[in-house]
């Protein structure tokens, strides 16, 4: 257990730089005291002028002003303006005894080690000394009745300021030795103080020296500017312990505790070194649950109320050695220092928890208000405030999302990784890329569109794209959906306005200008400037547009896509379009990463857009060769929440030429659930367009009876986790079987997704299903290989057999 003041205890054997300051400032101290103390003992008596001083001066000391808070960083002791006022009056040996009784005194009555007490009495000694020999410097006899002259004021200020300088700069590098840190930064955070605080007192001591050459009974009247110096310091501390303190709670603030965590740190660092146990700092982030419902029904009084309360609690719940803050709104967070590991902390946890698991009375109203705890320890999880708090925060809205309760910190459970944040930079600035003006616009598959196909593309339609499965086998995961080839052309006709910056663009610039490599590998991205219309034969050719960014700096999107299959006649009735991504650096990227890490941001929208305007003129490109193929394609729950989605898919239809029955949007029933009336509203606009709405991944969601009969859905798909084991796991096929009927009696198309075999094409063509897709067919394929598939692919009908025999499970 530590003390409450570290200061006060003894550091060990290892500390020699410590001992060795110690050690040395008490031997000078002794050193250059020793012959003004002999001398003192042959001189004639003091008058009455220093006796005053000297009781004055021991007897404040008895009461000195130690700052609020945990470690009485800055006492000020008045006997400085006393003892400083002796040196100038009667030498160094009657001010050095002075101050080492009144040193004494304050130390008995602060509790200071001896050592501690001996090494102030030292370091003191050594600043009066220094000061001395300024003093010496000067014409010597200042107060001996003669008129002051300016060179007795140079001398009295420069030893002013040399006593100054030789003992903050003591005790602060003391406490450098003592604690580590930067040396600079704490003689600065403390140094206002000092020069408010200890200037004072020394700057009444030639004052004080003045008046006592006059008369001793006017000395005492120096109490009275020692007074303005106490509550000086006292309404500076005040300020300083409010600016830490949070109003409402009277808990420390964000502010206390990243001091306390910087202090934590570095006194646990040793102990890391050193292998020492109790070793450990946990930072503890609590967010209350359910909080915002109490304010929301009952009001910010009774919210406020409530924060107190649970200040209270959680004040119980920590110890004396620990730090209790509240950040703000339903945010505390707790520092624990001398832990041997995570068990420590989680016990810690356990007893916030059931601190917040009895309900809070106000009123007689009983409130339950529980909580969400994320830990993260030094140095396990980070070696700085800025560090161990965010990954706090990523462990609490962890233990958030999966109802535990308290989480400890994991990399796994962090998605804004600088990793991640590359990846989202990364993905910008591939959609960003823009091809040269004039080039011919291409399709998915690389050829050209024919001139009446190429679109409108004006400056307030950017091609954006989605994403799609992995490289697995069968129809794969999907988390977007896109198309591109070897490229999309931009071809704006009007002049664009310059877009705004975005944050997600701000976040990119601070990615490329601390990373080295793409800081001198990387050019500047710029749009090519939009040509004016040509006008007839004589318009003015437009300036050639700046080059986009290098593709192989951040690889190239392009659409795979994978047919989809009518069971009953082995015809390919339509396809998925599917996204994949291959960086330079990291690979094939996994389209669900891609997806989690551009669903939080801006870059989702240009994804989606992307992906529309590339499905629908390969749409475009197919039926132009006397193709005709619907093509599905993914959206995310963010593209439901607003209407823009269908502004954009009506305006790319129409600008193609492309029937709206052509295209089809798959939606899942974890973006119905995310907010179901905006969505309602979205699809129901897209029916009306006649755009198909298919219901993508059925049967892992929820309330799937209740979409199926409210939505204007044209088809259900079969989520492949049930298809792949329907032809060995008799309730697969049982979910399987009863889908499809319930689809069918709703007059809905059916798909399987994931046919790996031919037993389970025969198996889903007995139990009626419309549609299937999976490597049994096809794997996902560009456009160019789709197209040679599509010349060499005869259909095939499944026949009857025994082998179509569904599995049933037998009775329970």
């Amino acid at each position: 257990m530590e003390t409450a003041d570290p200061r006060n205890s003894f550091p060990g054997g290892r500390e020699e730089p410590f001992l060795g300051l110690v050690a040395g400032v008490i031997g000078l101290a002794a050193l250059v005291s020793v012959a003004s103390l002999v001398d003192l003992v042959d001189r004639p008596g003091l008058p009455a002028a220093f006796w005053t001083m000297a009781v004055l001066a021991v007897g404040c000391d008895a009461r000195p002003f130690v700052p609020s808070g945990r470690r009485q960083t800055s006492a000020v002791f008045p006997s400085t303006c006393f003892t400083f006022a002796i040196l100038l009056g009667w030498g160094l040996g009657p001010a050095v005894l002075v101050q080492a009784v009144a040193v004494t005194v304050s130390g008995v009555r602060l509790g200071h080690a001896p050592w501690r007490t001996t090494f102030n009495a030292a370091q003191y000694a050594c600043a009066l000394a220094a000061a001395h020999l300024v003093l010496r410097l000067g014409p010597g006899g200042l107060f001996d009745g003669d008129r002051l002259g300016w060179t007795d004021v140079l001398a009295v200020g420069g030893a002013t300021v040399t006593w100054f300088v030789v003992n903050y700069g003591l005790v602060s590098t003391a406490l450098r030795l003592r604690f580590g840190g930067r040396w600079w930064p704490a003689v600065r955070q403390g140094l206002p103080f000092e020069l408010l605080s200890t200037g004072s007192l020394l700057l009444l001591a030639p004052v004080l020296v003045t008046a006592a050459r006059a008369s001793a009974a006017l000395i005492p009247l120096v109490l009275v500017p020692l007074f303005a110096v106490y509550r000086m310091a006292h309404l500076s501390d005040e300020q300083v312990q409010l600016a830490a303190l949070d109003p409402l709670t009277g808990l420390p603030n964000r502010k206390a505790l990243l001091a306390e965590v910087a202090e934590q740190v570095h006194r646990h660092a040793e102990r890391v070194a050193r292998g020492e146990p109790g070793a450990r700092v946990a930072l503890l982030l609590i967010d209350l649950d359910r909080f915002k419902n109490v304010n929301d029904a009952l009001g910010h009084a009774v919210g406020d109320r409530l924060l107190v309360e649970v200040g209270a609690r959680l004040a119980g719940v920590v110890g004396d050695r620990d730090l209790l803050a509240r950040l703000g709104g339903d945010e505390f967070a707790i520092v624990a220092g001398g832990l041997d590991g995570v068990d420590e902390a989680r016990e810690l946890a356990g007893r916030v928890v059931a601190a917040l698991t009895e309900p809070v009375s106000l009123d007689g109203l009983p409130l339950d208000v529980g909580g969400s705890i994320g830990i993260a320890l030094f140095p396990d999880h980070g070696e700085d405030y800025a560090t161990l708090m965010r990954h706090a925060d990523v462990a609490m809205y962890d233990a958030k999302h999966r109802n535990d309760t308290v989480a400890v910190y994991t990399a796994e459970s962090d998605h804004n990784s600088a990793e991640r944040l590359g990846l989202l930079a990364d993905l910008r600035r591939v959609l960003e890329n823009r091809p040269v003006a004039g080039q011919s616009v291409r399709g998915g598959d690389g050829a050209a569109l024919p001139p009446r196909l190429a679109p409108d593309d004006g400056p307030d339609r950017a091609p954006r794209p989605d994403a799609g499965p992995g490289p697995g086998p069968g129809s794969g995961m999907r988390t977007g959906m896109g198309v591109g080839g070897t490229g999309r052309w931009w071809l704006p006709r009007r002049r664009s306005r310059p877009a705004p910056a975005h944050p997600d663009e701000l976040l990119n610039r601070i990615l490329t200008g601390a990373d080295p490599v793409r800081r001198h590998s990387t050019a500047p991205e710029h749009l090519p400037p939009t040509p004016t219309p040509d006008t007839g034969p004589a318009a003015t050719p437009p300036a050639p547009p700046t080059p986009p960014a290098p593709a192989a700096e951040v690889g190239e999107i392009t659409m795979y896509y994978q047919p989809q299959v009518a069971i009953a006649t082995g015809e390919v009735v339509g396809v998925e379009a599917l996204l994949r991504w291959r960086h330079p650096r990291r690979g094939m990227v996994d389209p669900e990463e891609l997806i989690r890490v551009a669903e939080q941001s801006a870059v989702m929208r240009l994804l989606t857009y992307r992906v529309i305007d590339d499905v629908v003129a390969q749409l475009a490109k197919w039926s132009a060769a006397g193709t005709t193929l619907r093509a599905a394609l993914n959206v995310s729950v963010r593209d439901l929440h607003t209407g823009e989605i269908v502004d954009r898919i009506a305006d790319r239809l129409a600008s193609y030429g492309v029937r709206p029955d052509r295209l089809q949007l798959e939606i899942t029933e974890g973006a119905l659930m995310a907010d179901p009336r905006r969505v309602l509203a979205t699809i129901t606009r897209l029916h009306q367009l006649g755009v198909a709405i298919s219901l993508d991944d059925f049967g892992t969601g929820y309330s799937s009876l209740q979409h199926l009969r409210r939505l204007p859905l044209s088809e259900v798909k079969v989520d492949r986790s049930f298809v792949l084991g329907m032809a060995e796991d008799a309730d697969d096929a049982a979910i399987v079987r009863s889908t499809i009927e319930l689809a069918g009696a709703l007059g809905l198309r059916v798909v399987a997704e994931g046919v790996e075999d031919e037993r389970t094409w025969r198996l889903l063509y007995a139990a009626g299903c419309d549609a299937a897709q999976g490597w049994f067919y096809a794997r996902p394929m560009p456009a160019e290989e789709l197209t040679a598939w599509l010349a060499r692919y005869r259909p095939l009908s499944p026949v009857p057999s025994p082998d179509a025999e569904i599995p049933r499970r037998h009775a329970r």
